[in-house]
């Protein structure tokens, strides 16, 4: 009882990116340049979505849900990072260390789970074209995404109260630029074997199966694909999914890079530069490929600056 409540009140310590002093003045730069563009792209990619009525569409639904989690996915980690790199202060509280993984858990599988649930609707646009209006209604969208959240909470919430029974030295140590989740079980002092379980499940519930179902989705559309007659039809079909492919694309191979980088290699700075292509790199790329690759969103976000103007106008 004694080393738990001396856990709860002893701060961790969370290495950073770097250690050379030269170098934070521009980490600090282009982490902060990064993260201000992350929050102003995808903040107009919601606008853009919510304002105009040609948007109003179960895809383009779940672009602007995508947009919000990206937003809080990066602002789980960054804040904290560039607080360390401005004032060199790396200690970060155990109550702090615990919202961060959970809340960095939730919004991670959500990001998992919206880029499945859009391949589903990319699925029925392509393979049941007719029946794609009853199938993807806004109620139904609506539930999909509302029983991700939910299914996302609970299973986070679990691997925070098993983690909230864990021991860890005084002044420990987090080689680590934020609290993930493997690395603080690493660092823990008493058992992890219920934490290890759980959060192989938890990979495989957020990980696993959400990227067979992606694959099971372009699978049949690419089935369906080779039964078109001809190659502008085949092409027309599959350039709506450009834009998904290349999100999950970056998503599971930066994520895979993380992966192997700590497998094959147990040198924390390798680690630390393949997590930040998966937590700040790819939710910043998002609304690029989104918006450059879409003219639906590109004539939106046109629009926008009129919308805009004529609210300010009725005030």
């Amino acid at each position: 009882m004694t080393a738990q409540n001396h856990t709860w009140e002893s701060p961790f310590l969370l290495l950073g990116l770097s250690d050379d002093p030269q170098l934070q003045p521009l980490l600090f730069g282009i982490f902060l340049s990064m993260y201000l563009i992350t929050m102003l792209g995808n903040l107009l990619i919601i606008l853009a979505v919510t304002s105009d009525p040609h948007l109003h569409t179960p895809m383009y639904f779940f672009v602007s849900n995508l947009s919000f989690v990206d937003i809080c996915f990066t602002s789980t980690t960054i804040p904290k990072m560039l607080v360390i790199i401005q004032i060199q202060r790396k200690d970060i509280s155990y109550p702090e260390c615990l919202t961060q993984v959970y809340f960095f858990m939730i919004f991670g599988g959500m990001e998992n789970f919206l880029l499945t649930v859009m391949a589903y609707d990319r699925f029925v646009a392509i393979c049941h074209p007719l029946n794609y209006p009853l199938i993807m209604n806004p109620h139904f969208c609506g539930l999909l995404v509302l029983v991700s959240w939910l299914l996302i909470f609970c299973i986070s919430l679990i691997h925070v109260v098993l983690m909230r029974k864990l021991t860890f030295s005084p002044g420990t140590t987090i080689p680590h630029f934020f609290c993930e989740l493997a690395q603080v079980l690493q660092v823990a002092s008493s058992d992890t074997f219920l934490s290890d379980i759980w959060m192989y499940l938890a990979f495989v519930l957020f990980c696993v199966f959400p990227a067979l179902g992606i694959f099971f989705s372009y699978h049949q559309i690419i089935s369906s694909l080779m039964k078109l007659p001809n190659t502008a039809s085949k092409h027309k079909a599959f350039s709506t999914c450009g834009s998904h492919l290349c999100v999950v694309s970056l998503f599971y191979g930066t994520g895979l890079g993380v992966y192997l980088s700590s497998a094959v290699s147990a040198s924390a700075h390798r680690s630390k530069v393949a997590s930040v292509m998966y937590t700040v790199v790819t939710p910043m790329l998002n609304p690029f490929i989104y918006s450059l690759r879409n003219q639906d969103v590109m004539g939106a976000l046109g629009r926008l600056p009129g919308r805009v103007g004529s609210c300010f106008d009725g005030l």
